[in-house]
Formats: structure tokens, sequence, C-alpha cells
């Protein structure tokens, strides 16, 4: 591979900026004509059109550097909010050794897609620790369900009632919510007073917010350890970034 497109700019502009024999030697030398410059650049680009697309991945990839720097700044920042706060529902072993954090919605269908790995993780794996982050963006139905979920905890039947609605087929309005709810054992009086309870609401517009802060604009979105990962993930892909964040302690 040749070298690198900043390596190969700063050599082509010093063989024609750095002064050589007697020209090194006279201070008074005039400067460089930049109608030349840009031609030797030019007709060398043009040689060697690769040198573009190595200048575009490093630049890519220093973007791409400098964004999970951010988002790992944010994770420590808001780390109480995301994996701490009272009242996100928890799953697995609450004291375990990784917490995987995971926003959903329950009309998305990607997250559905995302169900059954983390089921899998939750029976697989003893030392995980799931926060489920209740994001509701796909509608009122959304935002509905969320609040169902949010009751559901209160009665010690959250996952229950995840698996039940996260799992469904089919357009989701508010009495198939119920009657999901009521077969996951759930006592739906009482959800629907819960429901009503303005904390529930605040909740949810906290979790919104912190999900706009980490940078996360769709779902599912999972953070592991000091990474996020939007999008769906496979259950090998979780099982990889649960062992490296085991691995970095």
């Amino acid at each position: 591979m040749r070298h690198g497109a900043v390596a190969i700019a700063a050599a082509v502009l010093a063989a024609v900026f750095t002064p050589t024999g007697s020209r090194a030697e006279t201070p008074a030398a005039s400067p460089p004509d930049r109608d030349a410059v840009r031609e030797i650049v030019r007709e060398y680009l043009l040689e060697h059109p690769e040198v573009i697309e190595e200048a575009i991945r490093v630049l890519q990839a220093r973007r791409e550097t400098r964004k999970q720097d951010r988002v790992r700044a944010a994770l420590r920042e808001h780390d109480g909010a995301l994996r701490s706060h009272p009242m996100s529902p928890v799953s697995g072993n609450p004291n375990g050794d990784i917490t995987l954090a995971e926003f959903f919605d329950y009309q998305c269908g990607y997250c559905k897609r995302s169900l059954q790995p983390v089921k899998d993780l939750l029976e697989s794996d003893g030392q995980l620790r799931i926060v489920w982050k209740e994001f509701p963006i796909l509608g009122p139905v959304s935002r509905f369900a969320a609040r169902a979920g949010m009751a559901a905890a209160r009665q010690g039947r959250y996952l229950e009632y995840h698996v039940a609605v996260m799992g469904s087929r089919g357009k989701l309005t508010e009495d198939r919510v119920m009657a999901m709810a009521a077969d996951a054992g759930l006592d739906v009086r009482r959800l629907r007073r819960d429901m009503a309870d303005p904390a529930i609401e605040s909740y949810l517009d906290e979790t919104i917010r912190l999900a706009r802060t980490l940078g996360i604009n769709g779902t599912p979105a999972f953070v592991i350890g000091d990474t996020l990962v939007p999008g769906a993930v496979g259950g090998d892909r979780l099982k990889e970034l649960i062992a490296r964040a085991r691995s970095r302690g």
C-alpha cells in the first residue's frame, strides 16, 4: 500500500516549498508560485487517484474515533441514569458483573427480532444484568405500551409483559396491549391505575432525553460497557460485546 495520503501530500508540498542548493542559503528567496504548486498536486492526484480514497478513509476513521470518544464521555457522565435509575426495570442477575441496557419501542420490528437473542442471554449468562429502557418513539400506541410496561414492573411482572408484547405480531392497539397484559398474569385494573401515575410519564420523558443525549435516534440500541451499538444485534455479536466488556473489567 502507498504511504498515507497525509504523508504523500506533505512530501509533495515539501518538494515544492523546501529550498535546495544555493536557494537554501539565500534568506531572501522568493516564495514558490502557488499556481505551480496547485498544478503539481493536481497532476499527482490525477496520476494517483487512489490517494483521494485513502484520504477519505482516514477522514472517516478520525470522525468515527471522535464520535466514539464523545459517546464514551456521555456514557460515563450519564451512567447513573442509564444503568441505575430506580424506575428502570431490571432482569437477570441484579448483581451481575455486566449490564446490558436496551432502548426499544414495542412497535419496532427490529426490536422484535432482537427479543430472542436477549432472552437466550438471560437464560445462558447467570452474571448478566439487563436494564430495559422504554423509548416509545413510534406513536401514541408505543407510549401506551411503554406506560403499561412501567406499570407492570410495579406488579413484579415486567419481563412477562415485555416478552408477551414484544413477541406479538400484527398491529398493536391499546386493547391488544391490555389483553396481552392480562394473559401475562397482570391485574389489569391495577395496571390502568398505575399507568395514570405522572411519575411514569416523567420517567418516559426523561428516558427519551437520555437517549437523545447519548445520540440514540432509533430502536433498538444497546449499551454494553462503554460501547453503544445502534440497530438490531444478533446473539453472537452480543456475546462478543459482553466478553469484551468483561475483559476490560
